[in-house]
This record gives C-alpha cells, sequence and structure tokens, in this order.
C-alpha cells in the first residue's frame, strides 16, 4: 500500500467570468501547493456558473479547446500537482453540454474524465426548481482513476444521492471517492454532510468533496463546505462557508484498515421480490 500524502479541496464562489474564477482558483491552488498537498480538488463548474442552462453551449468550448482545461493543465505542470477538475462544461450534441470531470497528472496529462451521469432535476418545496438536463446530456459510465496511492472513483454532486455508484466503484478498485459539487444551501444544509460521509462509511473509502459555496448576483446561492472524509466517516476538514483552502493528510493503508474490520463490500446478497 502506498504512504500517505496530502489532498487539498479548493472552495470558491464561482459566477459566469471565467477569467476571474480561473484568477481565484490559481491562487487558491497555489495556496494548496504551499500546504504540501500533492492532490488538489477543484469543485463542480470551478470555472463558471451560468445564469441560465443555455448559456453553458452558447460560451461554451470542445473540450480540447477549453480554456480552464488549459489553465489549469499549465498550473498542475508548474506545480507538480496531481489535479481533480471537479467539472467543466464541454460542448456535445443537440446544445447540451456534458458536465464532465477531469483528472490531471503532474505534467498536466488527462489521466481519466468522467461525464456526470445522475442530472439535477428538481423542485424544492419553497419554489426553488432546476432542471440540468435542459442544458446538459447524462453520462453512462463509472470511472475510475488510476493515481500513485490507488484508485480515485469519478463522481459528481447529485451523484452522491445514488449510492450503488459509489459501491460499484469500491468493489471495482477505488479507495479514494471524488465528489465535487455546487450543492445549493438548502440542500446542503439539510443533508450534505449526512451523505458525504455516509458514501464514505458504506464503501470504507476517503471521500474528497470540494464544494462551491457564495451567492451569485442573480441569487443562486451554494452550500460551501467542501470536506474531506475518512473511510470510518470522521470529517478531517471543514471548509464552512468562505472561498478557500483544506489540506488533510490521507493514508491509503487506512482503507485496507477500515475495510478488513467491516468487510461489507464482500457481503451482497441477491434479494428476491418484493412482490407486484
Amino acid at each position: 500500500m502506498s504512504e500517505a500524502f496530502k489532498v487539498a479541496c479548493i472552495q470558491n464562489c464561482a459566477a459566469n467570468d471565467m477569467a476571474a474564477n480561473l484568477a481565484t482558483v490559481e491562487c487558491l491552488l497555489r495556496s494548496a501547493h504551499a500546504q504540501g498537498a500533492a492532490l488538489a480538488c477543484l469543485p463542480e463548474f470551478f470555472c463558471n456558473l451560468e445564469p441560465a442552462d443555455g448559456n453553458y453551449y452558447d460560451n461554451g468550448f470542445e473540450a480540447d479547446a477549453h480554456p480552464a482545461l488549459a489553465a489549469m493543465g499549465a498550473l498542475a505542470r508548474e506545480l507538480g500537482l496531481w489535479l481533480l477538475l471537479g467539472s467543466i462544461p464541454v460542448k456535445a450534441g443537440d446544445r447540451k453540454v456534458h458536465n464532465r470531470s477531469i483528472v490531471l497528472d503532474p505534467q498536466g496529462a488527462i489521466v481519466a474524465t468522467y461525464n456526470k451521469i445522475h442530472l439535477f432535476d428538481v423542485a424544492i418545496k419553497d419554489g426553488q426548481s432546476y432542471k440540468e438536463s435542459n442544458g446538459v446530456a447524462a453520462g453512462g459510465e463509472a470511472v475510475i482513476a488510476t493515481l500513485p496511492w490507488g484508485g480515485l472513483g469519478l463522481t459528481i454532486c447529485y451523484d452522491v444521492r445514488f449510492p450503488h455508484l459509489y459501491r460499484r466503484l469500491a468493489q471495482h478498485g477505488a479507495s479514494f471517492l471524488s465528489i465535487p459539487a455546487a450543492f445549493t444551501a438548502k440542500t446542503g444544509a439539510a443533508h450534505w454532510h449526512t451523505l458525504v460521509r455516509a458514501r464514505a462509511i458504506e464503501t470504507g473509502s476517503y471521500v474528497f468533496a470540494p464544494g462551491q459555496c457564495g451567492t451569485r448576483p442573480w441569487g443562486r446561492a451554494t452550500y460551501g463546505h467542501s470536506l474531506i472524509v475518512d473511510p470510518w466517516g470522521t470529517v478531517l476538514a471543514d471548509g464552512g462557508e468562505e472561498e478557500g483552502v483544506i489540506v488533510a493528510e490521507v493514508d491509503p493503508a487506512r482503507v485496507t484498515e477500515v475495510r478488513r474490520m467491516i468487510p461489507s463490500l464482500t457481503h451482497d446478497r441477491d434479494i428476491a421480490g418484493p412482490l407486484p
């Protein structure tokens, strides 16, 4: 099993000014590097959060021409960091984008990509409604990135409510799970900590969950509270409500230890029913 390493989660408040967002993220990544992080994780849509679904396509880019990918690749090379781009919008067909998570190695090369599977189509009781599928094309494939310390299972935000995905990732080699997010302030306050800790406990995995924070000029508020959680469900770091960086030490041997104590990943049983 690999040696321990430091992971950082970046917490920013992205709006629809990509240049400004990338400048903020660069400063935060430099801080993470200065604190000894070997892997840094960015939130969902860290480079631009738009006020309307169609804006992602209208102002969008193909994957190989995306300014955020170029900028973050150059920074990964300069700093020698493994880097999780929590997600960027990448043009797909039918005037939609993929909500795509990308892992870069310290040379800035793409190691793995994942398109968000579960799309946030909800109506919250206080009148808030979201229809991510209006502008995003769903992915359909689970992905594990190979890091020097073990497998990183890639997920995004609303995926956290679908535990079978995380179980599948852990059973197929993931020791770490990423959940970059732009969780709403309301649902985050109610569910975020519980869901993230549950995914860690159920799978005996470390969870890296960088989140966006703050309120945009058009009113969208995101919860923040980026989390690093160990395989026992202990919160190692919490980003609170403001932009910033959290860092924690990760010991891959802890995954083996916890899964040996509670080997639930090997205890699946076939279940009959329910009856019609």
